[in-house]
């Protein structure tokens, strides 16, 4: 064992990001029917790839435009893969068919309505059994706004989208709770279905887009969905640490670019106001490649050392993105878990690659379950309607 190795008792979570044939963008080449990413069996059979394997949760990209395409005009690529199958409805329909790993889509807040974003999230939630969470994603490309058509791409400046983005979550967690836990009481005897004492309305106004609520899904096995959050730029990291329950920090040239990184968020999320907003600290989650430019030459031996130092570093967790799928894919769960396992890095295998029963996402991530905002907040005099605060204070309409 290296001598990095184990030096923290709290084990690391382990995700794995998925994206077409690979992050590759010549991955498609490998595959044997190209076209089968466009189907829900490929999806199925990667996820269970990695359920398997004892592997916490998958996350899926997404985009509003093709790949490379982010101008319009911009020709589609003719020698890379090109269209996605939509992140959200395929891990809906690939979570019916798996049982114990965390499923955690991305999804735009632009352009997109908040209501149906907070509501098929919610859904995932029900579907998987409460092992849905959510990659907020913002999408400033000048092709996104064209193909809309509701915006134009000049008023959709980064201080106008970071903004949105923040309203988009209080909003999507606020409808998230409007329902509490017993509103649905089915009692025959008196022919009530719901009671309504135990509906809330958000009755949120914003700058672009207000709602009133409540939702029209029942509150979800997690209550509260895990937001995850890629830290791009600086920008999009102090998003996370005022949204976010899991940051995911991209590659780096250097690890000890990486490891740097992982300190700077480290101190700027526990310097934040996150208590005040009933927020946990934020799990700082470091990305890895594996295969691919970066990662082509590490055996898993080296990876796991980097694995460790990123755990020193204050990491809570890492995921992989796998360059070529199903083949990388397969060697994580094959070659690197068993090296993480052997160090103590991550938890042991699950017996026969499943557990019963199985855990939410949010257990997976350490997070504790969620309290109920307007449950709490109307005792005694439940039924009262609540308003969420906009990002500046605004007053907002009952």
């Amino acid at each position: 064992m290296s001598d990095i190795a184990k030096l923290h008792d709290a084990v690391l979570t382990v995700g794995v990001a998925l994206d077409g044939a690979g992050w590759d963008p010549d991955a498609w080449r490998e595959l044997p029917d190209p076209a089968a990413v466009f189907t829900a069996d490929y999806w199925t059979d990667l996820v269970r790839t990695a359920e398997l394997a004892g592997i916490d949760y998958v996350t899926l990209e997404d985009d509003l435009h093709l790949q490379g395409a982010s101008e319009v005009g911009d020709p589609a690529r003719s020698d890379s893969l090109q269209g996605r199958l939509d992140a959200l409805l395929t891990l809906t329909a690939v979570a019916a068919r798996t049982d114990q790993i965390g499923v955690v889509p991305v999804v735009t807040v632009t352009h997109t309505e908040p209501f149906h974003v907070a509501t098929a999230l919610q859904t995932l939630d029900h579907v998987s059994l409460g092992r849905a969470g959510w990659q907020l994603r913002i999408s400033p490309a000048p092709a996104d706004a064209a193909a809309f058509g509701r915006r134009s791409a000049e008023t959709l400046t980064p201080e106008a989208l970071l903004g949105e983005a923040e309203d988009v979550a209080e909003v999507a967690r606020a409808l998230w709770d409007s329902w509490e836990d017993d509103a649905v009481i089915r009692d025959t005897s008196t022919g009530r279905f719901l009671d309504r004492d135990r509906l809330h309305h958000v009755n949120f106004v914003g700058d672009l887009f207000s709602i009133a609520g409540p939702s029209i899904v029942p509150r979800s096995p997690q209550g509260q969905l895990p937001v995850t959050l890629l830290a791009e730029t600086a920008e999009t990291e102090a998003l996370a640490i005022r949204v976010a329950d899991v940051v995911f920090i991209p590659p780096a040239d250097t690890l000890a670019s990486s490891l740097e990184r992982i300190g700077a968020v480290h101190a700027a999320a526990a310097a934040a106001p996150r208590e005040e907003r009933g927020l946990e600290p934020l799990r700082i989650v470091v990305d890895f490649e594996v295969g691919g430019e970066r990662g082509v030459s590490r055996g898993p031996a080296e990876l796991a050392d980097q694995v460790a130092a990123a755990q020193r570093a204050g990491a809570d967790g890492v995921r992989l993105r796998p360059a070529r799928l199903p083949r990388d894919l397969e060697w994580v769960a094959e070659a690197l878990l068993p090296e993480l396992r052997h160090r103590g890095l991550t938890a042991s295998a699950p017996r026969s690659g499943v557990e019963t029963p199985a855990r939410t996402l949010r257990q997976r991530l350490g997070l504790a379950a969620a309290p109920h905002r307007f449950a709490a907040a109307s005792e005694p005099s439940a039924g009262d309607d609540q308003d969420v605060q906009t990002r500046d204070s605004q007053e907002v309409n009952a």
